[in-house]
C-alpha cells in the first residue's frame, strides 16, 4: 500500500473516529425552572425522575439542567414568559398566577368543580385543557396540566364546619378564586406567601390557612393549626389550582424528530397522572403526620357543604359573565368543567 493510501486511510479513520465521538455525545440540554426548593416533592418524586427517563429513552440526548426556587430570577408570576422568551426551555408555574392570561383555564378554579384528589383532579384537568382551553396556551408547548388537589381548610382555634363558621375568620388564600370563595361565605380572605403563613397564625394576624395537604408539614403550618376540615372524599373540592408543565415553542420545534418524540411520549395524560400520583402520595404521607401530632381532620356533612355550594354560587355567575364580556362562552365552559370533573369523581 503507498504511503498516499495510508495516509488517506488514517484520516478516514480519524473522521469516522470523531464523528462518532461527536455523535456520541451530542446532547440537548433543557433548561427546567420552578419556584419550589430541591427538595420539593415536586423536583424528588417528579421532575428529576422525569428527566432520567427522557434522558434514557433519548439514548442520553436529552438532559435537564433544573433551577429550583427561581434560581433564573423573577417570581412565580414571571415563569410563564420566561419560558415563552426562552430564558428557560421548561417551567412548571400555575395559569392563576396570571390573572386574565389564561381565561379559559380559570373555570377549572371554580369552587366545587374539581374532584378532591390528585389523580381525579389531575385527569380532569387534562381533559378539559384538550377540548377546551388549547387557545390559552398558543404561546407555549404544553407537556402537561395538573392538580395541586383540593384545599382544606386548616385553623388554630377552631373548626369550620358550616357556612356561618366561616364569618369573620381571616385565612391565608391560594388564589383569586380561594379569596372570591371565602369573601362569598363571609370570611376575610389574607394574600400572604405560604411560607408566612406559620408566623402568621403564630402572631394572630391570620387565623388559618387554606392549602393542600402536603403543604402543610412542609411549611410547619401543622406546628399552629389544631384542626383541618375537607368534604366526602365523593365531592368536589373547595376549589383547586391548576398547575402548567410549559416549553419553549422554538426549542420544542428545534429538535429533530426522534427527540420530539421522546418528549412527546412522556408528556400530556401520562405525565398528568403521574403528578397526580405524586400529589396524593405527598397528601396521604402530610394526613399521617398530622394525625401523628394529635391534629383533628374533620369532614363537612354533605347538607353544610350544599349550603356552601349555595351561598358561594355567586362566585361562578360573576365569571360566566366576565368570560361572556371577553368573548368566551363563560356559561359553557363552566358547565364543561363540572361535567368532566364529576366524570372522574371518586365513587
Amino acid at each position: 500500500m503507498t504511503s498516499k493510501r495510508l495516509v488517506a486511510r488514517a484520516a478516514a479513520t480519524l473522521l469516522l473516529g470523531l464523528g462518532a465521538l461527536t455523535g456520541a455525545h451530542a446532547q440537548t440540554v433543557l433548561k427546567v425552572s420552578h419556584f419550589l426548593p430541591p427538595g420539593s416533592n415536586f423536583q424528588k418524586n417528579f421532575l428529576e425522575p422525569w428527566c432520567e427517563k427522557i434522558a434514557k429513552d433519548s439514548a442520553d440526548k436529552l438532559k435537564c439542567q433544573i433551577y429550583p426556587a427561581l434560581q433564573l430570577g423573577g417570581t412565580p408570576a414571571q415563569l410563564a414568559d420566561q419560558v415563552k422568551n426562552g430564558v428557560s426551555d421548561i417551567v412548571w408555574t400555575s395559569p392563576s398566577y396570571s390573572t386574565g392570561r389564561f381565561p379559559r383555564t380559570e373555570a377549572l378554579e371554580l369552587p366545587f368543580t374539581m374532584p378532591p384528589d390528585g389523580m381525579g383532579g389531575s385527569r380532569a384537568m387534562w381533559e378539559f385543557y384538550e377540548k377546551h382551553a388549547r387557545d390559552d396556551y398558543k404561546d407555549f408547548k404544553v407537556l402537561t396540566i395538573w392538580s395541586a388537589s383540593n384545599v382544606v381548610l386548616s385553623t388554630a382555634s377552631k373548626p369550620i364546619l358550616t357556612a356561618a363558621d366561616f364569618k369573620g375568620v381571616k385565612l391565608r388564600s391560594p388564589s383569586r378564586f380561594a379569596a372570591l370563595f371565602l369573601t362569598a361565605l363571609g370570611g376575610t380572605p389574607v394574600n400572604m406567601p405560604v411560607a408566612q403563613v406559620t408566623e402568621g397564625v403564630s402572631k394572630g394576624v391570620i387565623d388559618g390557612a387554606m392549602a393542600p395537604w402536603e403543604v402543610l408539614p412542609a411549611t410547619k403550618i401543622d406546628e399552629v393549626v389544631k384542626f383541618h376540615m375537607e368534604g366526602q372524599a365523593n365531592q368536589p373540592g373547595f376549589t383547586q389550582t391548576p398547575m402548567a408543565l410549559l416549553m419553549n415553542q422554538r426549542k420544542f420545534d428545534s429538535l429533530p424528530a426522534d427527540l420530539k418524540a421522546v418528549v412527546e411520549k412522556n408528556s400530556g395524560l401520562v405525565a398528568a397522572e403521574w403528578l397526580g400520583k405524586v400529589w396524593d402520595d405527598g397528601n396521604n404521607d402530610a394526613r399521617k403526620s398530622l394525625a401523628a401530632r394529635g391534629n383533628k381532620v374533620l369532614t363537612i356533612k354533605n347538607e353544610d357543604l350544599a349550603a356552601m355550594k349555595k351561598q358561594t354560587a355567586s362566585v361562578e355567575a360573576d365569571w360566566i359573565k366576565q368570560a361572556t364580556a371577553r368573548g368566551l362562552d363563560g356559561k359553557k365552559l363552566a358547565a364543561e368543567a363540572h361535567a368532566i370533573g364529576a366524570k372522574y369523581m371518586p365513587k
